[in-house]
């Protein structure tokens, strides 16, 4: 599965750098010089970057190949991906990546289905999008006492729901 760690916005001056909308925690783990970097349509890449700089709140990159700001202008929109199996986990085993989750069968603590994760949001509060069959999506925040327990290796959420939440 991709995942997108940034998308390319408008060039900056007239060398053709490009800004970047940064969609990853970690900037500096994915945005340095000399990494090769996947996008999404594949055919605007591999880009490989050759400087990072930020002015202000703005992450700015030079990529090779890009010389001014009319080429620049070609990459805009482009999305910057990883590979999730190149994610490694967090080590913490209450914090999981969203394509963890995504595709998990999710149960009631007595084992009945309740449907599988679709989507994870970000809104202040994390949610989970539960897909089930013949009904509405569910929204489930995802804390310990609605999700107490996430077992990767079985492919199974388990949920704790008030009375209304499904």
């Amino acid at each position: 599965m991709q995942l997108v760690i940034g998308r390319i916005g408008r060039p900056h001056g007239v060398r053709g750098d490009v800004t970047v909308e940064v969609r990853t925690d970690h900037p500096a783990a994915r945005f340095f010089p000399g990494v090769t970097l996947a996008t999404d349509p594949a055919a605007k890449g591999p880009l490989v970057v050759e400087s990072v700089r930020w002015n202000k709140d703005v992450l700015l990159l030079r990529v090779a190949g890009v010389a001014d700001r009319d080429e620049a202008e070609t990459l805009r929109g482009t999305l910057l991906v990883v590979d999730s199996a190149d994610i490694a986990p967090t080590g913490d085993p209450d914090e999981f990546h969203d394509h963890q989750l995504i595709g998990l069968r999710v149960v009631t603590a007595a084992g009945e289905p309740v449907g599988e994760v679709a989507d994870v949001l970000h809104h202040g509060q994390d949610l989970l999008v539960v897909r089930r069959g013949g009904h509405d999506d569910a929204l489930i925040p995802f804390v310990k006492a609605l999700v107490p327990e996430v077992d990767l290796d079985a492919g199974t959420l388990t949920v704790e729901a008030p009375e209304g939440l499904l």
